[in-house]
């Protein structure tokens, strides 16, 4: 997915996610029985250690009291560093993690069950018995994480365990299947001879040049009323459109990324800050500009060259209780699902994120399923909020401090 940190204009909709301090999401509670923990063998093969360390010593026991909130007494000697090509991941213990006791991981764990539809190595063993904790207590599904992963703090190779923290949303806006009443704003599907030209036509060209249309004519998925809802769309890399049918129904259908333009990605609002003609670019302070300068509207869109085009996807009720399908392959799980740099973080790794500010408070698992254009670097996450208005509130102002813990098999 290709997505920035940006908010829109959007209808409400109800939103699912996990508990933080600034908004109320609500995810399908699973039903809780008890599970006996037994002692598990230890599997897979971490990514390659840093030269010239010890080897690993032997996993430990499982608590011997099943579904205790339990941290181990863990002061043997740790495992080695491991090398990721622009990370380095330093093995601590579990006490390390900021609420590690807390943290309520039957939420985290509807994440981890969507990893496993498309597992990856090395978590691919673990998960059978990932699906048969989905129904544990969060201290029994505590102490198997305990038992079966160790914690690593992931830094840059200079040892900066310190990074950044955005988060992306779905956005949800009306359109309509065919243009007129207001409705001119089109969202494509690819061209046909996508592959033809590299890069494509940038958004301004494509905007003004006839033969820039003509190879998108009859490519339109539907008509919105706002060029800016058009761009953020573009920006999320997906979105939910409430459709007016040709025959005047209205259905709600996802518009999934396709692939794009292949120009360069320029934000709007730093556009803005270097025009000298804000100093808020947040999306509030984007939309207060806008609506002071209507006629430049294509001006402030055409200094973002890159064009995202599209596919839909039908939506159905259980499609609709969680996001669009990240990079990994999955739908995505607000709350609990980020987009990483995947040449630090492994698609599909658990990661105990941590991030302290003015927006949210987290300290909690999550799973890194996704990436994006903006998404780089050894600590650095964008964080899955959701959809609706809230979802978007969040998602065009959260950027704050953020450690990383990836849990690797032991």
């Amino acid at each position: 997915m290709v997505h920035q940190t940006i908010s829109t204009r959007i209808t409400r909709a109800a939103s699912a996610s996990s508990k933080i301090r600034t908004m109320n999401w609500t995810l399908p509670r699973l039903v809780v029985t008890a599970l006996i923990v037994g002692t598990l063998a230890a599997c897979s093969t971490p990514p390659a250690p840093y030269p010239s360390h010890p080897a690993p010593p032997p996993a430990p026991a499982a608590p011997s009291v099943p579904g205790a909130a339990w941290l181990p007494d863990d002061t043997g000697p740790l495992p080695p560093p491991l090398a990721q090509p622009k990370s380095r991941w330093v093995p601590v213990r579990w006490s390390e993690l900021p609420g590690v006791t807390e943290d309520a991981l039957h939420e985290a764990w509807n994440a981890w069950i969507k990893s496993c539809e498309r597992p990856v190595a090395p978590f691919t063993a673990l998960c059978g018995e990932v699906r048969q904790l989905s129904i544990a207590s969060s201290e029994e599904q505590r102490a198997w994480l305990v038992a079966r992963l160790r914690p690593y703090r992931v830094e840059s190779h200079e040892g900066n365990p310190e990074g950044l923290l955005t988060a992306y949303y779905e956005p949800l806006v009306e359109a309509a299947r065919q243009p007129g009443n207001g409705f001119t704003v089109p969202l494509h599907r690819l061209p046909a001879n996508h592959g033809a030209r590299k890069p494509w036509y940038t958004r301004q060209q494509i905007d003004t040049l006839p033969e820039a249309q003509a190879q998108l004519a009859g490519r339109a998925i539907a008509w919105l009323n706002d060029p800016v809802d058009a761009l953020v769309l573009q920006i999320q890399g997906s979105g939910r459109l409430r459709i007016q049918e040709a025959d005047g129904s209205v259905r709600l259908v996802r518009v999934a990324y396709a692939g794009t333009n292949d120009q360069p990605y320029q934000s709007v609002g730093r556009w803005l800050l270097d025009q000298g003609l804000t100093r808020d670019a947040t999306w509030p302070g984007i939309k207060a500009w806008i609506a002071a300068n209507p006629q430049r509207v294509n001006e402030l869109l055409w200094s973002n060259p890159r064009y995202v085009f599209f596919r839909e996807e039908p939506l159905d009720a259980l499609d609709a209780g969680f996001g669009p399908r990240g990079a990994q392959g999955v739908p995505l799980t607000p709350g609990r699902s980020i987009a990483v740099d995947r040449q630090s973080i492994p698609y599909g790794t658990p990661v105990w994120l941590a991030s302290s500010g003015p927006q949210v408070q987290l300290s909690r698992l999550v799973l890194a399923q996704d990436t994006g254009s903006a998404i780089l670097g050894a600590v650095r996450a964008d964080y899955f909020t959701g959809w609706g208005p809230e979802a978007g509130e969040i998602a065009g102002r959260l950027k704050q401090g953020l450690r990383l813990w990836a849990l690797w098999p032991r």
